[in-house]
């Protein structure tokens, strides 16, 4: 009878121990994080197929590579499911360890399945049609500069970020339903005021600063500039350090009492997170209760 009732206890054990969900999970986390291939690559040849094609044509506009630096800023803004730009730009050393200025664009759509790389970033590119590039300026009551950013000539490097917000996304239309915010941060920054996002002429790459420059699609690239780099750090206004909890993608809520926990799990996962240090303690028991009455069954080498 105790050897069957601690056998049942150990089976209880292991499947409660074995059903709690990785909150990481891709279950949880529909949205590819900022180590994807395929995101990164979509991201940055996006962006670059779109500074290759600006007209008038440029003369000086930099190849744009990825950065992981930033793509963790825009990872720890997105979590915020604020539907504004990162309130922290202005604070150089708490955006990016290295760059002097970052810019911003940001996308949110409901419901999730709207967002794509591609879809996100029509809607900023298509910003075109309403800027002229001969007074510099937006048609008047009209927005381009996510346009203006996205082609602006001395931004080189991109990080971008998607999050699902299963409350919704602050300052939208759809605060009170699932949505999912994209964010992408650039260095140096663009839009600077009085400054034309690029320099125009028909000999493309005429105009590249600096020496070993290579003309790439119509971009300026320079191997020693567009290496990749690997920044060991987290933005201290990242949601995520409130509760010491790290997630890769994990979705936020938004709300002033942000937990990214409640946020990544649902009801059932929660109910299971809550059961886990009772498993672990009953483990220990079994443990005990076998030892006691089979004293041989463990074996050390």
């Amino acid at each position: 009878m105790g050897q069957l009732l601690l056998q049942g206890l150990l089976w209880v054990v292991i499947f409660l121990g074995s059903s709690v969900p990785n909150i990481e999970s891709s279950e949880y986390n529909p949205f590819p994080g900022i180590t994807d291939k395929k995101f990164i690559d979509d991201c940055v040849r996006i962006h670059n197929d779109n500074r290759s094609s600006v007209n008038p044509p440029a003369r000086n506009m930099l190849y744009m590579t990825w950065d992981e630096g930033l793509a963790i800023t825009a990872r720890a803004w997105a979590r915020h499911c604020d539907f504004q730009h990162n309130i922290y730009l202005r604070e150089v050393r708490r955006v990016h360890p290295v760059f002097s200025s970052v810019g911003e664009n940001i996308w949110a759509g409901y419901p999730p399945s709207t967002f794509s790389v591609m879809r996100a970033m029509d809607l900023w590119v298509k910003e075109v049609n309403d800027y002229s590039y001969q007074s510099n300026a937006c048609r008047p009551g009209k927005m381009c500069g996510h346009y203006t950013q996205v082609v602006w000539a001395t931004s080189y490097k991109v990080g971008c970020a998607v999050q699902i917000c299963p409350n919704g996304v602050d300052r939208t239309s759809f605060s009170d339903k699932e949505g999912a915010i994209f964010v992408c941060n650039y260095a140096e920054a663009g839009n600077v005021v009085e400054m034309l996002p690029y320099l125009k002429g028909l000999e493309e790459c005429s105009s590249c600063e600096g020496g070993n420059n290579q003309c790439q699609a119509k971009l300026c690239h320079n191997p020693k500039r567009d290496e990749q780099k690997s920044y060991r750090w987290t933005p201290d206004w990242d949601p995520t350090l409130a509760t010491g909890v790290q997630v890769t993608a994990g979705p936020a809520t938004g709300t002033s009492d942000w937990d990214p926990t409640l946020a990544t799990c649902g009801p059932s996962c929660m109910a299971l997170l809550a059961i886990r240090p009772l498993a672990l303690l009953l483990t220990f028991v079994a443990a005990f209760g076998v030892h006691r009455l089979y004293p041989s069954i463990f074996f050390y080498e």
